[in-house]
């Protein structure tokens, strides 16, 4: 996910002001569509994400909607409304390419499932104040405190830096004009880029559309049937949710299907810092970790202003390739296993038939390892992911030991540098008939 935009409501009235004109000389010629679904494919990546459109409004693809008011930060007296006509999209940008376009052509000729991030809020659109954070506050968003996310009553300042300017109420004819823009970019990105997989929505409206945001979700699927919605903003009406920035304890958190989306580095956006990037192993265990819950792990990357990823975030997605295409069947259409996990470092994923078992150690178990929750079918072989020989093993008193070759104990021998991979028949589970009876 490669753009954030948060720290738009902490800048001064002159960088808002400022941001809201860089979109003329921005010109990102080193993008190449191509180049990042190779990286990806080399990454070992299924599905990619990308921002269409993030809370400050401006537009990655070709959108023909217009924002019709928006704010003047430098008007005089303070911020005000004022008239406008204009899509605020890249192709208004020096650039003047669809990006969101030319990726999901990319995706499509490498096999790469597409994922198009898409915001409720518009922050640029003065018709979608007072919605969620909008630096556009009303006073009837005191009335209405879900319409500010998770500030619990409305206030003119906040301790992290914000300061909203004050508005007028929109008109109903505003709030309508809101609502057919936001459907109709929606409509946009389901209508004119082939299949959409999935599409991830963020923030809140608050109750006062909700009407007419469950229209839109309708129309959503009306228009791809098979498309899957992030809960956010519409609940229950989502297909799947996002832990961020952590995996959940627990596999049991809901039924719904989720992925957790983490930043490889301190943010989404582009970072410059080569230590923030937290490495492979970083990925790897985070991956196996989530996966052995049912869930999945997107590591998130933003790239610089010219359209490149940074070096460190592109050796180490190519790290976790080399590690996916040695242990990837323990990952990819695998489920969560009933026992996911043995102590801090243990953990399983199951086959969809059930037939194999996959442990996972995160660190190296030396000489043998020793596991409590598998029994495996006697005279299977149980080996290691990338490595050729079956391995020796016994089963005792409910206790699985597999042992490890002496050749194995020298790092540069084992086939890969983290969370080994065991695949292990296990011995079926026989449920007991009961007889079946009849009420008298």
């Amino acid at each position: 996910m490669p753009h954030e935009s948060w720290d738009f409501l902490t800048l001064s009235n002159e960088k808002k002001q400022q941001y809201q004109q860089s979109y003329k000389t921005w010109n990102p010629t080193g993008f190449n569509a191509d180049e990042w679904m190779d990286l990806f494919r080399q990454a070992g990546l299924k599905c990619f994400a990308f921002t269409s459109k993030h809370h400050e409004g401006f537009s990655m693809f070709d959108t023909k909607t217009r924002v019709r008011q928006r704010v003047n930060y430098l008007a005089p007296g303070g911020p005000a409304i004022e008239d406008c006509d204009l899509a605020y999209s890249i192709m208004e940008s020096p650039f003047h390419r669809d990006i969101v376009k030319e990726l999901c052509e990319s995706a499509r000729r490498h096999d790469i499932k597409i994922d198009l991030y898409f915001s409720h809020p518009d922050w640029y659109d003065a018709d979608f104040r007072p919605y969620n954070y909008h630096p556009l506050q009303t006073p009837d968003a005191k009335n209405n405190p879900t319409n500010y996310g998770d500030k619990n009553s409305f206030s003119d300042s906040y301790s992290d830096g914000r300061h909203p300017a004050m508005a007028p109420d929109p008109t109903p004819a505003q709030r309508e004009r809101m609502v057919e823009r936001h459907r109709e970019q929606l409509k946009e990105l389901l209508t004119n880029y082939g299949k959409i997989d999935m599409i991830c929505l963020d923030q809140w409206f608050g109750p006062t559309v909700w009407p007419e945001l469950k229209k839109t979700i309708k129309m959503a699927r009306a228009l791809q049937p098979n498309v899957m919605l992030r809960c956010r903003g519409i609940g229950n009406y989502g297909d799947y949710y996002t832990p961020e920035g952590f995996v959940p304890g627990k596999k049991e958190n809901t039924n719904m299907p989720w992925m957790v989306i983490y930043p490889l580095a301190s943010g989404f956006s582009y970072d410059r810092v080569d230590s923030n990037y937290k490495g492979s192993k970083w990925i790897i265990d985070n991956l196996v970790d989530a996966v052995s819950k049912g869930g999945n792990f997107m590591v998130g990357i933003g790239p610089d202003s010219n359209g490149h990823f940074h070096p460190r975030a592109v050796a180490q997605l190519k790290e976790t390739g080399q590690w996916l295409k040695i242990n990837g069947e323990g990952i990819y259409a695998t489920r969560a296993r009933k026992e996911w996990k043995e102590g801090t470092n243990i953990r399983y994923t199951l086959t969809k038939d059930k037939k194999y078992t996959y442990a996972f150690t995160l660190v190296w178990p030396g000489e043998k390892l020793a596991l409590k929750t598998v029994k495996p079918e006697p005279g299977t072989d149980i080996r290691m992911l990338g490595y050729t020989d079956p391995l020796k093993w016994n089963y005792a008193d409910g206790r699985l030991t597999i042992h490890i070759p002496a050749a194995l104990q020298d790092e540069s021998a084992r086939p890969c540098r983290s969370a080994w991979v065991f695949r292990i028949e296990e011995k079926p589970v026989v449920a007991t008939a009961t007889k079946p009876y009849a009420l008298k």
